[in-house]
């Protein structure tokens, strides 16, 4: 695993990376998996493995966020989001601990762990439901060019932002330098980006999308986010949806 502190980048322990469609069927997801993960980190591919195991659980949301600190050791991260390594970085903040690594997998925006140990993942899943995750339903359903988003009614107080998240189902990728040089690695559910689509105040509520926005950087699915905090401080995901063939 690296690790990556809130100003700079410091590589430490060796074996770490550190500085029409129809409605969604499937039953309500009981967690949401980031992972964020570089190309260039040699702990990464079997945190990327790991989340393929993921991706086939109907219960969950993952998601592959691929940072881009670490693309001055010899290979750019050819799927890396600065936007990416910003939102791992405030979740950082958010939690107050500020710590940021690859591979790290944050659940249900509140609880971290190492990517590649499912028994941590399962762990921070676990913590994360006392931090009031994963409690409000969401559902999505897309047909002639929109995409709606329903979402339920929760506390009276309370308030999250609606966020679609195109995805990109499978993504192969060859390194030829770097950590990981001669490694074919395949990802999944790969971000193309995280974009606000409305804000939710606590009663059950519905929102249309642009179909279109779900194809942003050639993405062929998406995700959808119900999350308090901001972009830049991401918090709690109080409910999640997912897209045709996830």
């Amino acid at each position: 695993m690296k690790h990556a502190s809130s100003l700079s980048i410091l590589a430490v322990a060796a074996g770490l990376c550190a500085p029409a469609a129809i409605a969604q069927a499937a039953p309500q997801p009981r967690a949401v998996v980031e992972l964020f993960t570089s190309q260039g980190c040699s702990s990464c591919p079997p945190a990327d493995k790991l989340m393929a195991e993921f991706a086939q659980d109907p219960t969950l949301v993952a998601v592959s966020m691929p940072i881009d600190y670490w693309d001055y050791l010899g290979w750019k991260d050819t799927l890396a989001d600065h936007a990416f390594t910003s939102r791992q970085r405030g979740y950082g903040e958010q939690r107050g601990d500020r710590q940021v690594y690859t591979p790290q997998a944050v659940v249900d925006g509140v609880a971290h762990a190492i990517g590649s140990d499912p028994g941590a993942v399962a762990q921070a899943e676990a913590a994360s439901r006392l931090k009031g995750a994963m409690t409000v339903p969401v559902s999505v359903e897309a047909a002639a060019g929109t995409i709606r988003i329903s979402v339920g009614a929760g506390a009276a107080d309370a308030e999250a932002g609606v966020y679609l998240v195109p995805v990109r189902k499978r993504c192969d990728v060859s390194i030829t330098r770097g950590e990981n040089k001669g490694k074919a690695v395949t990802y999944v559910n790969v971000a193309r980006s995280v974009l606000p689509v409305g804000a939710w105040k606590g009663q059950a509520a519905t929102f249309d999308v642009a179909a279109t926005l779900a194809q942003t950087r050639d993405a062929d699915s998406y995700v959808v986010l119900l999350q308090t905090g901001t972009i830049g401080r991401p918090g709690v995901i109080l409910g999640a949806a997912k897209g045709p063939g996830l």
